[in-house]
């Protein structure tokens, strides 16, 4: 039979690793997502990326959960109907609220083109009481197809292929997102700084 020293001694041990943790729990950074839509090509994940570089530095935990990249992946069995649109926000969506909820910065550069499926997003974030922050990342059409990274806008117009985002296909822009940044008319870096300054404003950078 243990003594009552032993006893004592391991209640200390237990109420120790308890403070321990729930010291921890309370220094935690707060996670965020950061959700960046736009048209193909209106430079989302380049400035995700310039974005996650600057958190970095400052020794937050980040993860870019590119649209293009988890479509290849997660949701490799979606297509591009309306519905399998809202399910491929959805999974994103839900994913980057895991991240955030446990103190990574989720980083999410998609085009997402409904307002609706959006709104989910941002619904479920609230709930949570998980930080969501919207960002148009408004470059114009005409600039996206000159940019045209994946040669979308040149098969469209060859009539390879339809549904395209802007062209063909809606993109309804957000009415009051929390930032809107043009990439056209300044530099990647800039952008980033700005919406890293929005996030210091907030206490998530």
């Amino acid at each position: 039979m243990e003594s009552l020293n032993s006893l004592d001694s391991l209640n200390s041990l237990d109420s120790l690793e308890k403070q321990r943790v729930k010291q921890a729990v309370c220094t935690c950074r707060p996670g965020a997502t950061i959700w960046l839509t736009g048209l193909p090509s209106a430079g989302k994940t380049t400035l995700a990326r310039a974005l996650a570089g600057r958190l970095r530095a400052g020794a937050r935990r980040v993860e870019v959960l590119d649209g293009d990249e988890m479509r290849s992946t997660l949701c490799a069995d979606l297509g591009f109907s309306r519905a399998d649109r809202r399910v491929n926000v959805q999974r994103l969506g839900l994913l980057a609220e895991v991240l955030a909820r446990n103190g990574v910065t989720a980083l999410v550069p998609v085009i997402a083109p409904y307002a609706a499926d959006r709104e989910a997003v941002r619904r479920r974030h609230e709930s949570s009481g998980v930080p969501f922050l919207e960002v148009h990342v408004a470059t114009p059409v005409e600039v996206c197809a000159e940019r045209d990274v994946k040669g979308l806008y040149a098969r469209q117009a060859a009539g390879e292929i339809t549904g395209l985002t802007g062209v063909d296909d809606p993109y309804e822009v957000p009415d009051l997102p929390d930032l809107r940044i043009e990439t056209h008319t300044r530099g990647v870096q800039e952008c980033a700084a700005t919406l890293h300054a929005l996030l210091t404003e907030r206490g998530l950078s």
